[in-house]
């Protein structure tokens, strides 16, 4: 699965030790993200729910800054 940067930065942030632990993770603070926020943290997590756990697991996601 290709991650964007800026989707990749989403993960790292509420990344846990399993795929489906950072999905709700992000989903418990869509409420509390701004509309531009909450569209990318809602793209980012329809592409974790198509992964497997075993995709999510050998994937490797870095934090990258401007």
């Amino acid at each position: 699965m290709n991650f964007s940067v800026e989707e990749e930065n989403l993960i790292c942030m509420y990344h846990t030790s399993d795929r489906r632990r950072t999905m709700a993770r992000m989903m418990a603070v869509l409420p509390d993200m701004d509309t531009e926020m909450r569209q990318l943290a809602n793209s980012t997590i329809a592409k974790l729910e198509q992964m497997t756990d075993a995709d999510f697991d050998g994937q490797r996601f870095d934090f990258t800054g401007e």
